[in-house]
């Protein structure tokens, strides 16, 4: 759980300044969780103006926009795109913490750096994957807005990039050894 100027150091019980690198880590963490949450409002507000807009023109108007139909095919993505990145960032991805819970700390912590590189394996496989889909959506296009479809496709890229990057991330702490999700800690959601 991320908590605003947690500088304790991790070593020690709490005890002494944190590392500045750790510091680093945290902030770069922080900011990908804050350019999620920025990518999930920005995408419900557009989706929720657009939808408003266009039953206010049809009941009023008998008509409405064209595009209000397509919009959702490039904002929907990158709104669970944010989410991904948030739930990420925060360590409130879906788990199971059977494991973690029976074990002792200095096992959870091998374990957690295990987690770590298969995750970060596993997202990295997930973009290399993903290339040749995306390299395609550059040559379709939505036929009401004229927008190439690869623009909605780009999320994948700043999802699993974002995850990859936080779980490398997420692997660094551990290493230094501080636990980056503590699996017993009650969840917050400021």
């Amino acid at each position: 759980m991320m908590r605003t100027g947690d500088d304790l150091s991790p070593a020690g019980d709490g005890a002494g300044r944190m590392r500045p690198v750790l510091r680093a880590v945290r902030g770069l963490t922080g900011a990908f969780d804050w350019s999620g949450r920025i990518v999930t409002a920005a995408c419900l507000a557009a989706m929720f103006a657009a939808l408003l807009v266009n039953v206010v023109l049809r009941y009023a108007f008998g008509s409405g926009i064209a595009w209000a139909y397509e919009i959702h095919a490039l904002l929907l993505p990158w709104l669970v795109a944010g989410g991904l990145v948030v739930a990420s960032a925060r360590g409130a991805n879906i788990s199971v913490t059977l494991l973690p819970d029976l074990i002792g700390p200095g096992t959870r912590r091998v374990l957690a750096i295990l987690v770590q590189v298969l995750v970060l394996w596993i997202v990295l496989a997930v973009l290399w994957s993903s290339q040749p889909i995306i390299n395609a959506s550059r040559f379709q296009t939505l036929s009401t807005l004229g927008i190439r479809q690869v623009w909605g496709y780009a999320s994948l890229v700043y999802a699993f990039g974002a995850m990859a990057v936080i779980a490398a991330l997420a692997l660094l702490r551990s290493l230094a050894g501080e636990t980056p999700v503590d699996p017993t800690a009650p969840r917050s959601l400021s």
